[in-house]
């Protein structure tokens, strides 16, 4: 979990079926075409033996360099496999890069897990490193992962991946290339491809009627940086994820007063209990294997002990349990909503030119519009089908692997309810572990993704019943993703 807000929302449905899974068979070349074999269509053998064209042979293509990406790159590499990188950016971090075109993180962002929940676990953060470390330090520690595991000179930095897309029945990709600095177009041939450009970039606006007539200043969380912007304003931010309540407080402090919208009620976890890190006692009472209905129970308890009944404060009652919905960790909102610089408001049914009406007839003016309303799941260098793109969002095996091709990799499409880069390692490690196993073993690799069709909708909840909402869609209980995770790479084990 980082102290990012609202999860991914989704693309348009896709129109067409996916195609069936192109399988390595014992009779296939165990290397990739060469550079004049057959190309995507519209494409010859000439055009892709000119000039701009790069076969990488057996190699692997890893797009991103955030934690996923840098997670999968480095396990290939460790594993013996050719890999490259790309990143759009100058450096490496993705949303962490504070700074960055597509970086989301704002001046006063902090991870919401704790420290050793977090790092990756071949690769601790500094001892220096407080509890829950700031933006910058998380960069820094990418920085150092990539250093210390000689990364940077795998990677191809200020490239932008425009277009990937299958050749030679789905035993390669071609994967092209845009130059940032001289504009220069390269396609580049890979024996399989690792999707790792995130899912927190490319932000999801309602549709509000009238909001187009607003004379105020609208401001989605994707371009929120820091509290200049709410300065002696009246400001009203909508959404109640991490992002939501983090932008709230922060107006509360700074603006001349703070309205939050929200749809539903929500549980607002502390960042410590019981004197240590919140979600270091949550993961204590799984290790003891305690039920869900008694961890239910305690929280409860915590949260009534600490915090009280919230609707004293006008927060809206939970319509569901613990653990139904992704976890809010922030203690200071309920602090300014009970120091009457937050108001709670119902949700926006629409917007005229100097406020918005919200669904129970209330009217708030306002001078600035704060959608903290999440994110949109994009991936515009494939097609949507090639992804299992139905009902509204991709459904991948493991949140990982499609049914249409055995050298296609989903990295980081999960939220899990801890922190995630101990899962980005072991879905590094998957990922090698299929790429070797395609290479040297095809039946075995084989046999594993022989499950994605069957298990592309496959839940990791640990018996949470998940609201049914966008946000929730790659949603994971850590342990009980993180055990399918050692199930699959066991399945790819060498046998004695």
């Amino acid at each position: 979990m980082t102290g990012m807000a609202e999860t991914p929302s989704t693309e348009p449905d896709a129109t067409t079926s996916a195609p069936a899974r192109r399988r390595r068979t014992a009779a296939s070349p165990a290397a990739v075409p060469t550079a004049v074999a057959p190309t995507a269509a519209g494409q010859s053998p000439e055009a892709a033996a000119a000039p701009g064209f790069v076969d990488r042979g057996g190699a692997w293509c890893v797009v991103g360099a955030g934690p996923h990406g840098l997670s999968a790159l480095k396990a290939l590499l460790q594993n013996g496999i050719e890999a490259d990188g790309f990143e759009r950016e100058s450096d490496v971090g993705g949303n962490w890069n504070f700074g960055a075109e597509n970086s989301r993180v704002y001046e006063s962002t902090h991870l919401i897990s704790s420290k050793p929940f977090t790092q990756f676990p071949d690769f601790p953060m500094p001892d220096s490193y407080p509890d829950y470390p700031s933006h910058r330090q998380v960069k820094e520690y990418f920085g150092r992962y990539a250093d210390h595991f000689g990364l940077r000179d795998r990677i191809r930095f200020s490239h932008d991946v425009i277009r990937a897309a299958p050749v030679d029945d789905g035993h390669a990709w071609d994967v092209t290339s845009l130059d940032l600095v001289t504009g220069a177009e390269t396609t580049y041939r890979y024996a399989g491809l690792v999707v790792a450009n995130g899912h927190n970039w490319s932000p999801k606006i309602p549709a509000y009627p009238g909001l187009e007539t607003f004379r105020g200043e609208v401001l989605h969380s994707a371009d929120y940086k820091g509290a200049d912007v709410l300065r002696g304003k009246r400001v009203l931010v909508v959404g109640a994820g991490n992002t939501g309540c983090d932008v709230a407080v922060e107006s509360a402090q700074h603006a001349a007063h703070t309205w939050h919208s929200t749809r539903r009620g929500y549980y607002y976890n502390p960042k410590y209990a019981l004197g240590r890190p919140s979600d270091q006692v949550a993961d204590r009472l799984l290790a003891l294997r305690i039920p869900l209905g008694i961890r239910r129970a305690l929280f409860g308890a915590t949260l009534k002990a600490t915090v009280g009944d919230l609707t004293r404060y006008g927060l809206k009652r939970p319509d569901h349990k613990f653990f139904e919905t992704h976890p809010i960790v922030n203690q200071q909102l309920v602090y300014y909503v009970g120091h009457g610089d937050i108001t709670p408001v119902d949700d926006v049914d629409h917007v005229d030119e100097t406020g918005v009406v919200l669904t129970d007839g209330t009217r708030v003016d306002v001078d600035l519009l704060v959608l903290c309303t999440g994110y949109l799941v994009r991936f515009p260098f494939l097609e949507p089908e090639w992804l299992n793109w139905r009902d509204d969002h991709p459904h991948l095996f493991l949140q990982m692997f499609t049914p249409s091709y055995d050298n296609l990799v989903v990295s980081g499409l999960i939220q899990p309810d801890s922190g995630q880069w101990t899962l980005a390692h072991w879905q590094g490690v998957l990922v090698a572990r299929v790429a070797e196993a395609l290479r040297v073993r095809p039946a075995q690799a084989r046999a594993l993704l022989a499950r994605s069709a069957a298990e592309a909708d496959r839940r990791y909840s640990a018996g949470a019943d998940y609201k049914d909402s966008t946000r929730h869609y790659y949603e994971v209980a850590h342990q009980d993703y993180l055990r399918a995770l050692q199930d699959a790479i066991r399945a790819l084990e060498v046998s004695p």
